[in-house]
């Protein structure tokens, strides 16, 4: 026998004739499949390279990517997994892979996480493709995660090169969005996506569904001199501070009691209660964070079980308002000061942080937070803001932090 030195073997060995080949399974889901065809592939001649496995609706798709490096055992492997496939009953398919080369995208990933109510339509799926597509945007991979109250895709992408600039993408998939009555968030795909610890709340219009200070204006009688101061603000005529100063100023002499009543009439938003519940049983900190006033917001903090309420006081004399904002005025610089400062005191990265908000005085606190969400938004904020929703019920927000089941 002739003795081959050990750089002759290792010669020999990469002279060795390989195959790439791809088998695909295909049937009714149930348990043991995977471990019956791999214990298959249990041989000293095959080196497992991948592996991809979904069930769509109970049925399974089940790939394996293979090397066989001994090509005399090529047709009694594939008896052996036609056999298999003959037993379990299952569909088989093998496709030789010439030139194996794995694909590497240089840009940057992003889950798209859409929630719709009344289910998501082909049309949706055909339109938001096309918009990745012409963007140079590849889709790696469709998950549906959706609950008994929404119907949830979590389409993961990545782009072909740096080059693709994400913010451009965005105002095309918001329009998509609205098309089709289809909530999206754009995520980015990195380690704090499902990592979020606090969730901040404006709370006019986004926490309730009502701005208190237009009902404290019409239970006054002041509701078009409020109005008109509003949209002046709203118009860049003057600034948050003037206008809330002017507006507080015609509630001079209004009776304390008369805020109970205004209280009691203002209804929650839809699915605020459920949402609350449940990111507090997960251990989230909570917060209320408004322009509007603390008589309010501390009255929600309680109802909700919020942690903190943050909100202007009004200055309030014998059960009489004067007409002033005690304390210094939380304006839209101070909601995103407070944001930071109540992130610091948890010891909770920013990253890990959810702002929820509707106005153009919430965009610095959307800003700052890892997620920032326009609830129920004008156009202007929808479109500085992070992410929006603006078709769903709070609740559909569990969704984009990757919470699609109930907690009991």
């Amino acid at each position: 026998m002739q003795n081959l030195s050990l750089k002759e073997k290792n010669i020999r060995k990469c002279l060795v004739k390989t195959k790439s080949i791809l088998v695909t399974i295909s049937g009714a889901d149930h348990p043991g499949i995977t471990s019956e065809f791999s214990e298959c592939l249990m041989l000293p001649y095959i080196k497992l390279i991948d592996i991809g496995q979904s069930i769509t609706h109970g049925l399974l798709s089940l790939s394996f990517l293979f090397e066989i490096t001994d090509l005399n055992e090529e047709k009694n492997l594939k008896n052996k997994l036609s056999q298999k496939a003959q037993q379990l009953e299952m569909k088989l398919e093998f496709k030789t892979i010439i030139n194996r080369h794995e694909v590497h995208y240089a840009g940057e990933k992003y889950i798209l996480s859409c929630v719709a109510q009344a289910g998501i339509t082909s049309e949706f799926l055909h339109d938001i493709s096309s918009i990745l597509a012409k963007n140079d945007i590849n889709i790696q991979r469709i998950d549906n995660v959706s609950s008994s109250d929404f119907t949830s895709l979590e389409i993961q992408t990545v782009a072909h090169s740096l080059e693709v600039k994400w913010e451009k993408v965005k105002p095309q998939l918001i329009n998509i969005s609205n098309k089709h009555s289809t909530d999206m968030a754009m995520l980015k795909d990195n380690v704090w996506r499902r990592n979020k610890r606090l969730i901040v709340f404006d709370m006019d219009s986004t926490l309730i569904q009502k701005e208190v200070i237009v009902e404290m204006a019409k239970v006054y009688g002041v509701g078009e001199q409020v109005h008109k101061i509003t949209e002046a603000a709203m118009n860049g005529v003057i600034d948050f501070d003037e206008s809330l100063v002017k507006r507080v100023a015609l509630l001079k002499g209004m009776p304390e009691a008369k805020l109970k009543n205004i209280l009691d009439e203002i209804p929650l938003t839809d699915g605020v209660e459920e949402f609350i519940m449940t990111v507090k049983k997960l251990g989230y900190k909570t917060a209320i964070i408004s322009g509007g006033f603390s008589y309010f917001a501390n009255a929600f903090k309680e109802k909700l079980n919020i942690d903190y309420a943050f909100a202007n006081d009004l200055e309030i004399s014998k059960n009489i308002l004067t007409g002033k904002v005690a304390g210094p005025i939380v304006n839209a610089e101070k909601k995103a000061m407070f944001l930071e400062l109540l992130a610091q005191q948890e010891n909770i990265k920013l990253e890990q942080v959810v702002a929820i908000g509707d106005g153009a005085n919430d965009l610095p606190m959307l800003a700052k937070a890892g997620l920032g969400i326009a609830f129920h938004a004008k156009d202007i904020v929808k479109q500085n803001a992070q992410q929006h929703m603006s078709h769903g019920p709070m609740t559909s927000i569990l969704h984009f932090l990757g919470i699609t089941e109930k907690i009991g």
